[in-house]
C-alpha cells in the first residue's frame, strides 16, 4: 500500500499542475460520505457538474450505510468517500472497482501520492490528510499558568488545576461515544503506549496486555474530567462543548479543528483563546498517541461503466486545484491538492506527521478489531467490569468475527 509519501511529503502542491476542469457528465452520480466541512465541499463541487443528476448523502452514519448501499446490483451509491479504515470493509466485500483505467483517462492532475494502491491496483484517490491532536484554550492555560501539555499526564494535571480553581467543572473533551469513536480513542492511546493490536505477522489479537490495561486506565482518568455523558459524545458533540466554552483541552481531528470556531454565536473568549498543537504522548513513550489518516473517494463496482466514468469525472471536479484559491476552503483541511499552502489550522496535522505518528493500519481484519473495541469497552468506562475483563471480551468478540471471515482458524 503506497501510503508513505502521503505523510512524509509536506502535502503542499502534491498534485501536478493542470488546466481548469470542465465537468460534463452523462450518467447518474450518487455519493455517500462523512459530513465534516472538507467533505461537504468535495460533495458540493462534484454536484456542480452538468448533464446528469448528482446526489450526495453526507452523514455521520456513513460507515453504517456505505457497504449495504454498494452491495446491490446496481449499487445505490456510485462513490463512497472513505479513509484508511473504512476502505477495508469495501475491499473485503469486493464492492469497489480498480481505477487505473479512469486515472489514465481523466486523472492527469493527480500525483502518485494521491493514488491509494492495493495489490497493484489503484482503489481510491486521496484528497486530504488528517490526524487527531491537541486543541486547547490558550486563555485558560494562561490563567492557571501552564504551557500547552505535551503528554496526557500533563493534560490531566492541567485539568485538575482548572477544576480546582473553579474555572471549568469538566475541562476535558473527547469523542468517546460508545462504538467507533471510543474504539478510535483506544487505538490512539494504545499505540502511544507501545501496544500492537495483533501478534506479529498474524491476525491473532494482542490487546489484552499491559499496554491495553494502561490505555484503559488513562482513558478512565481522562473521562473523570469530561461531561458525565461522554459516552454519547462524538466529534460533533465534543466540538459543541468546546464552542460553548465548557471545554479547555481535547483531542480533536484536524479536519474538525480547522473550522471549530468559525460558527456563529461562539463566545468571543472561546474564539480568541482557540489554539492548536500537535498530538500528545503518554506513559513516557515517544510515539504520539494518535494515528495518521487519509481521506479519499472510491468508485462502485456494481454500476455501469458509464456511471463509473461520470462518477470519476464528478469527483475530480470536487478536488480540482482551483478550489485552493478560496481561503475558506483551504482552511478546511490539509489538502492533497495542487495549490494548497498550509494554513494555521494545519499545524496539528503537520506536527503529527513530523513526530512519527503511526498511520491507521489498513489490515483486512483491523475493522473487526475496531468493531470489537467499540462494542466491548463501554462497560469498563462505566465501571461495570475490570480492564482485563473488558479486553478479554474484546479479544473474544474479535476472534469470533475473524473466524467467521476466515482470518483465524
Amino acid at each position: 500500500m503506497k501510503l508513505k509519501h502521503l505523510f512524509l511529503t509536506s502535502a503542499v502542491a502534491v498534485a501536478s499542475a493542470g488546466t481548469a476542469w470542465s465537468c460534463e457528465i452523462g450518467a447518474r452520480v450518487s455519493i455517500v460520505g462523512n459530513e465534516f466541512p472538507a467533505i461537504q465541499t468535495v460533495g458540493a463541487e462534484a454536484a456542480a457538474c452538468n448533464g446528469a443528476e448528482v446526489s450526495t448523502n453526507l452523514t455521520a452514519d456513513h460507515q453504517k450505510i456505505n457497504l449495504p448501499g454498494m452491495q446491490g446490483n446496481p449499487a445505490e451509491y456510485t462513490s463512497a468517500i472513505v479513509a484508511n479504515s473504512s476502505i477495508v470493509a469495501l475491499m473485503n466485500e469486493d464492492v469497489i472497482r480498480p481505477l487505473d483505467d479512469l486515472v489514465a483517462k481523466h486523472g492527469s492532475d493527480l500525483s502518485k501520492s494521491q493514488l491509494i494502491t492495493v495489490g497493484g491496483n489503484v482503489m481510491a484517490v486521496a484528497f486530504m490528510a488528517n490526524a487527531q491532536h491537541l486543541v486547547y484554550r490558550s486563555d485558560v492555560l494562561e490563567q492557571i499558568g501552564v504551557e500547552p501539555p505535551k503528554t496526557y499526564e500533563e493534560l490531566l494535571a492541567a485539568a485538575k488545576m482548572i477544576r480546582d480553581q473553579g474555572i471549568l467543572e469538566n475541562p476535558v473533551g473527547g469523542a468517546y461515544a460508545a462504538g467507533w469513536n471510543l474504539a478510535q480513542e483506544f487505538n490512539n492511546m494504545f499505540l502511544g503506549m507501545g501496544g500492537s493490536h495483533f501478534e506479529a505477522g498474524s491476525a491473532e489479537p494482542n490487546v489484552n496486555s499491559e499496554a491495553g490495561v494502561n490505555t484503559l486506565m488513562m482513558m478512565k482518568e481522562l473521562s473523570e474530567y469530561m461531561n458525565p455523558d461522554f459516552l454519547t459524545h462524538d466529534s460533533n458533540a465534543t466540538n459543541a462543548e468546546f464552542r460553548a466554552g465548557n471545554v479547555a483541552l481535547m483531542n480533536m481531528w484536524g479536519s474538525r479543528a480547522a473550522t471549530l470556531v468559525a460558527a456563529e454565536g461562539i463566545p468571543q473568549e472561546v474564539v480568541d483563546g482557540f489554539a492548536i498543537a500537535g498530538p500528545m504522548t503518554v506513559g513516557g513513550g515517544d510515539t504520539p498517541a494518535s494515528t495518521l489518516w487519509w481521506d479519499g473517494w472510491t468508485v462502485a463496482k456494481n454500476i455501469s461503466d458509464e456511471e463509473a466514468e461520470a462518477t470519476f469525472v464528478a469527483m475530480m471536479n470536487g478536488i480540482r486545484p482551483e478550489l485552493m484559491e478560496n481561503e475558506d476552503v483551504r482552511r478546511q483541511a490539509v489538502w492533497l491538492i495542487d495549490g494548497y499552502t498550509p494554513t494555521s489550522a494545519a499545524i496539528g496535522v503537520f506536527a503529527a506527521a513530523q513526530a512519527g505518528t503511526i498511520p491507521y493500519p489498513m489490515l483486512p481484519y483491523n475493522g473487526l478489531m475496531h468493531t470489537a473495541l467499540g462494542a466491548e469497552l463501554a462497560d469498563f468506562m462505566q465501571g461495570k467490569e475490570s480492564a482485563e475483563q473488558a479486553l478479554a471480551d474484546v479479544e473474544a468478540a474479535y476472534r469470533a468475527a475473524a473466524k467467521e471471515k476466515g482470518f483465524l482458524n
